[in-house]
């Protein structure tokens, strides 16, 4: 791990947190990958919620689209 030579107190962080929140930080990059998601074509939030559930279980079940 590289440090901040400048840098008198080291920073304190919640290891389980941040490894949670990693997590949370890919799913979301994959979920990017779903043009109709990111780009959010629907307009109504209903549709748009069914569709992010769409693409998380695509995901999950490790379905590779093209």
């Amino acid at each position: 791990m590289l440090l901040n030579p400048t840098r008198n107190i080291k920073k304190k962080y919640h290891r389980t947190r941040y490894r949670n929140r990693n997590v949370i930080e890919r799913f979301f990059g994959r979920i990017k990958r779903f043009h109709r998601v990111a780009t959010r074509y629907e307009k109504k939030a209903n549709n748009y919620l069914g569709f992010v559930w769409l693409a998380a279980i695509v995901i999950r079940l490790n379905v590779h689209t093209a």
